[in-house]
């Protein structure tokens, strides 16, 4: 980042839509603990020049202003004594995506709505939530409408998937830090394989485990000295780390996984376990991407 550029902050999308609502909610309120700037994005495409009425930019412009004055009423009404110190607020006519993608480069973290059916076969990611999780310069935080973001989730644990590889240590550091800023223990779930284990499964491969247990456990340690009020639950499951992270996920106020990792997550990019919990897991998702 240049001098010139602005640090954005907590970047979170805007739409006017009831997924973006709770985005903008979770948005502020994580801007809060961490005591950041909290940007507000309209990003509008527009139709082809030419395309009637001859004022459309006008009309759009004046809608998408609505749209963030809306905004922060939301974040004013909801969060109250907790809202962020510093709102800014941006209006671009481009395509959503591309300039939520660009602003990432300048953000610590970007939260986008998320719209989704909730099952792990049968979903469906809106393009920019896409987008950002493939793309992003930084954490990319996936909201559901539904998610149970407060009264329900304040004490609930942050879950951490990971594969216990140094391609999992900004995911790991991003789940102790919210664990921490949110006074809640942290449940880390380590999956052995990430194919469906089941039909081979022998004591050899039980005691296996075990020492895949002894290795997490060296790998968090120098975390937990550095979050020494951060309380640890370690789970080691033989397969499947998507459905065993939607699965815990019911009972969690948040979820993080890396952008891609070897290991325990067998090499998947972003394409799998990170695609699929942040597709299905009603609870908010912290997909952890960096520069």
């Amino acid at each position: 980042m240049t001098g010139s550029e602005q640090h954005l902050g907590v970047v979170v999308g805007v739409d006017g839509s009831g997924n973006s609502d709770v985005a903008v909610r979770w948005a502020a309120h994580e801007a809060a603990m961490r005591k950041e700037r909290l940007t507000l994005v309209q990003a509008i495409a527009l139709p082809i020049p030419g395309w009637p009425p001859s004022n459309l930019r006008e009309l759009c412009e004046a809608d998408a202003e609505a749209i963030l004055d809306d905004a922060v009423t939301n974040i004013n009404d909801f969060v109250k004594d907790g809202a962020p110190s510093d709102l800014n607020r941006k209006l671009l006519f481009s395509q959503p995506a591309s300039a939520m993608v660009d602003m990432s480069k300048n953000a610590d973290m970007v939260v986008v709505g998320a719209r989704g059916l909730g099952a792990l076969r049968r979903v469906l990611l809106g393009s920019v939530s896409t987008a950002l999780i493939h793309h992003a310069h930084c954490p990319v935080a996936v909201i559901h409408q539904d998610a149970s973001l407060y009264a329900e989730a304040t004490t609930a644990p942050v879950l951490l998937g990971t594969d216990a590889s140094a391609a999992s240590e900004l995911a790991t550091e991003i789940a102790f830090d919210e664990a921490a800023m949110r006074g809640v223990d942290l449940l880390v779930l380590h999956a052995a394989s990430d194919t469906d284990m089941s039909h081979i499964l022998s004591t050899t491969y039980s005691t296996g485990l075990s020492a895949v247990g002894e290795m997490l456990t060296e790998r968090l340690a120098a975390y937990q000295e550095r979050y020494p009020g951060v309380s640890v639950q370690q789970t080691v499951v033989d397969d499947r780390p998507a459905t065993h992270l939607v699965n815990l996920a019911a009972s969690a106020q948040l979820v993080v996984v890396g952008s891609h990792g070897r290991g325990g997550f067998a090499g998947m990019a972003l394409g799998s376990v990170g695609t699929a919990v942040a597709h299905a897991s009603r609870t908010p998702v912290i997909v952890a991407r960096s520069q």
